[in-house]
């Protein structure tokens, strides 16, 4: 493992670590005005949701590193304190791309990236038509995190409307991560994008307490052939099963019961293998029976 003080490396050395490891980051695909009302629209990957009443947004405009600047973000908002934040999917990643382009301050990215301006509600900047979400905020709060090249500003806003596509969303009204399709900031020239495969579901503990990987059987526990996802599965349980006499009948178990005499380590390493695949299946249940037979 290799340890870094950042105090003994440059700036851009940490950052690369920081945005390399810290990944992926959701995109603030951020609309500003100036005063004499000129537009500006750039993304930022310091982004996230920080509470939901009041509807709080954070993002940063850090300070350029090469020669200690503010992004044109940044001033724009300290003239006009509103925001829109833009959520950024797969259909438009190369626009938004383009729109990080250092333009002189004034110039319109939403021509430059061929991106369609659409009227706010309630604050002055404008949404991008494109985008499958659009929070229109005004922004609270301004705060420096320093006044060195890299430094955050970290910019708290407000929502005060929220535009989201109907495409998106499914039958029940809530919004399908797959028909989202977002899209993630990675480290680099690198992006993710929230799809196909890349999505996969978790089961909250939330109403019942699981037993924990600590009350799971020490011969389990230590497996050598689960790993820590499987640990977790099993420790998400609300107690521990007992052993159900039926599992033997189960076809695959049968055959390395057949296979293996009781007491060779043989027997519980085909077991555990077994209980890996149902947990990657997660047929949780079923695989805590394997297991229990194979104690």
């Amino acid at each position: 493992m290799k340890s870094i003080d950042p105090a003994t490396i440059s700036t851009r050395e940490l950052h690369g670590y920081l945005l390399g490891s810290i990944a992926p980051r959701p995109i603030a695909f951020a609309s500003t005005v100036d005063a004499e009302g000129k537009i500006n629209l750039s993304p930022y990957s310091f982004f996230n949701v920080f509470g939901s009443n009041p509807p709080t947004l954070i993002f940063s405009p850090s300070r350029r590193v090469r020669d200690n600047t503010n992004k044109n973000t940044l001033e724009n908002i300290r003239e006009v304190p509103e925001v829109v934040i833009n959520i950024v999917n797969y259909a438009i990643v190369q626009q938004m791309s383009l729109s990080s382009t250092e333009y002189e301050k004034g110039v319109n990215e939403f021509t430059k990236s061929g991106l369609t301006p659409v009227p706010s509600l309630k604050v002055k900047p404008p949404r991008v038509a494109e985008s499958p979400a659009s929070f229109e905020c005004i922004v609270k709060q301004v705060i420096e995190t320093g006044s060195e090249g890299g430094a955050g500003n970290l910019i708290v806003c407000e929502v005060l409307t929220a535009h989201i596509d109907e495409d998106i969303l499914d039958d029940s009204g809530i919004i399908d991560p797959f028909r989202l399709d977002a899209v993630g900031r990675m480290g680099g020239n690198w992006y993710c994008r929230a799809q196909g495969e890349a999505l996969f579901e978790v089961a909250k503990p939330l109403r019942d307490k699981g037993i924990g990987v600590d009350q799971i059987p020490e011969p389990i526990r230590l497996s050598e052939f689960l790993t820590g996802n499987h640990l977790g599965k099993l420790g998400n349980v609300a107690s521990l099963p007992s052993l159900d006499p039926q599992i033997q009948e189960n076809p695959r178990v049968r055959s390395i019961l057949q296979s293996y005499p009781a007491g060779l380590p043989e027997r519980s390493k085909h077991l555990h293998l077994l209980a890996g695949q149902l947990l990657q299946e997660d047929r949780v249940e079923e695989a805590w029976q394997v297991l229990l037979l194979s104690l």
